[in-house]
């Protein structure tokens, strides 16, 4: 089974993107661990923050099909180092989350995201949906069985 595979700092927000996408309830919680499900894997803003960890995020992006980079748009520093990208061998694209906060810095996200190489950049809000569609008609496009999977849950 395919799997869309998110990456980004601790409270970036992945794993509520996911539970959007998803369709489920939005409500914390901290991912310890890997999390390698059907759909998806969920990773640990820890493994991109301590380089030391970076091989696992590079070794477990084998399992994926599309590696999405997640930046907060209240983030206030960004921890992807230019052309971060290309540590993998899949396609990349970028997902601003927390695109409705008061203090987003929408803008600045998308360049830190395009720095590190992700294309297409998709600016999203979990809590009121903006974006999301545009997230969702993209992983459909793919043809993928993870992206139609994650369409058909959420319908």
């Amino acid at each position: 089974m395919k799997r869309l595979m998110l990456v980004g700092q601790t409270l970036s927000g992945k794993t509520t993107l996911l539970q959007k996408l998803r369709g489920l309830p939005l409500r914390y919680q901290k991912t310890q661990s890997l999390e390698c499900e059907d759909l998806s894997i969920d990773t640990p803003g820890e493994y991109l923050e301590n380089r030391c960890l970076n091989s696992a995020l590079i070794t477990t992006s084998y399992d994926a099909d599309i590696i999405g980079l997640v930046h907060s748009a209240t983030a206030i520093q960004q921890m992807f180092s230019p052309l971060f990208s290309s540590a993998f061998t899949k396609p990349v694209i970028g997902i601003v989350t927390k695109a409705d906060a008061p203090d987003a810095s929408i803008g600045e996200a998308i360049a830190h995201l395009a720095n590190a190489g992700a294309d297409p950049i998709f600016v999203t809000s979990s809590f009121n949906g903006d974006g999301i569609d545009d997230l969702v008609e993209y992983l459909s496009e793919t043809k993928d069985q993870q992206a139609l999977a994650l369409v058909t849950e959420r319908n």
